[in-house]
């Protein structure tokens, strides 16, 4: 069985808006959603700003916030576009079997307790010296088993199950920056093969907590701009300095075409591509030549059946740090020839950030409103050329074009690559 999977619903929770629609018209106004750090006191870290989402409210998505009590954003988030998602979609208004409707997420977990084991800590030291033992003790005291419990990956998904009575497959993966293109890959394959008839996917991730800014501040992978935050995501630029952290949420309901035809359903898009590699050369570093990311792409179009000249959009992993950009725009050579040249490239992490986990869920509905609308977004803070990076940007406003087929890059920490085609669907 090769059944083909179409999107009718989407969702999102973004830096730049809390609808999908809201974050659509900031990234087409070349709208930036970074500025100085609030969730925790940062002045005194290498980086003090982030893209975080503001005035998020879980009342305006459930009843019962009791139950939500000790979770964290991520969660909260999630549960925010998915429910965006599945009232778009209208599949609760429609009669299926729950044991055919699943979720796979690439989300991430939730914010540790910084400030709390810092406590314990301090209460468990002897003679300068952690003591594991009183470490433990008061940790057993001190620590909530329900927070402690939400803190895991997988929680997000099992929340989602529970709120829609998805009882099919229920998935999550946590492959660093590429997890939610990968959930949403994996999702339409368990579609394809007749396993399920819906899949909710995406991704949801918050790291802009103590310990998630450290870990990035050790890599050096972070910008240091804090003079001008909303300058300091400036991908494929020669001035780039690192990444900027972002938070948030993107969520789609991934279904069998008949089905959704059957019932009448809006239909944004097609997944007709994925594509899926490693690189296998180090933690931390992709290979120098892109020979993954290649590999992923290349897989992606023969998915497809696509040729070069048929992808009309890229959107980018574009993270804003030196190595990468330089190398995903040789990818993007080595994949597509001289095609490369003719088909614009952007990367909307110039304007919300990297959500990590959750950047290829929102990136990827991204491209799903690029096919709508027949408009590109830009990729701002682009001003002084890199010769090593020298593809068709679109630099700092978003551009009309028809768009029928697009492709959406998502290359994580320790070489894991992903690559969706989405095309405009056509019966």
């Amino acid at each position: 069985m090769n059944r083909r999977v179409v999107i009718t619903g989407i969702g999102a929770i973004t830096p730049l808006g809390k609808t999908v629609e809201d974050t659509w018209k900031a990234l087409q106004e070349s709208k930036c959603g970074i500025s100085n750090i609030t969730h925790f006191d940062a002045s005194n870290f290498p980086t003090r700003f982030a893209a975080e989402v503001h005035d998020f409210h879980l009342e305006d998505y459930v009843d019962n916030l009791d139950r939500f009590e000790y979770s964290g954003r991520n969660i909260r988030y999630a549960i925010g576009a998915a429910t965006q998602a599945v009232k778009d979609s209208g599949i609760l208004d429609d009669d299926f079997d729950p044991a055919t409707f699943g979720v796979y997420l690439g989300a991430g977990e939730g914010q540790q307790d910084f400030y709390k084991f810092m406590k314990i800590i301090a209460q468990a030291q002897n003679d300068g010296e952690v003591d594991l033992e009183k470490f433990t003790k008061v940790g057993l005291e001190q620590l909530n088993p329900l927070f402690e419990l939400e803190q895991e990956p997988n929680m997000p998904a099992g929340h989602l199950a529970s709120l829609f009575n998805a009882q099919g497959p229920n998935l999550n993966c946590l492959t660093a920056c590429a997890a939610s293109s990968q959930a949403i890959g994996e999702a339409s394959e368990l579609i394809r093969r007749g396993d399920v008839d819906i899949m909710l996917s995406g991704g949801a991730h918050s790291m802009i907590h103590p310990f998630g800014v450290t870990g990035f501040s050790l890599l050096t992978a972070l910008s240091t701009n804090n003079e001008n935050p909303a300058q300091a995501s400036r991908p494929f630029d020669r001035n780039r300095d690192g990444f900027v952290l972002g938070e948030g949420a993107g969520m789609m309901i991934l279904e069998d075409l008949e089905r959704a035809q059957k019932r009448g359903a809006r239909i944004y898009g097609e997944l007709v591509g994925y594509g899926s590699s490693a690189d296998a050369y180090r933690v931390t570093d992709i290979h120098p030549e892109g020979r993954g990311a290649i590999k992923c792409i290349k897989m992606a179009m023969s998915h497809a059946n696509v040729n070069p000249e048929d992808i009309h959009y890229i959107n980018a992993h574009g993270t804003s740090t030196a190595v990468n950009d330089k190398v995903e725009t040789r990818a993007i050579k080595g994949a597509l020839g001289d095609m490369a040249y003719k088909v614009p490239v952007s990367s909307i992490k110039s304007m919300m950030g990297h959500l990590i986990a959750a950047a290829g869920s929102v990136e990827a509905i991204t491209c799903l409103m690029a096919i709508r609308d027949n408009v590109v977004p830009p990729t701002i803070n682009y001003e002084t050329p890199d010769p090593e990076c020298d593809l068709d940007y679109i630099p700092n406003e978003a551009r009309q074009k028809n768009v029928t087929t697009t492709l959406s890059n998502s290359f994580g920490f320790g070489g894991q690559n992903i690559s969706l085609i989405f095309s405009e669907f056509k019966d």
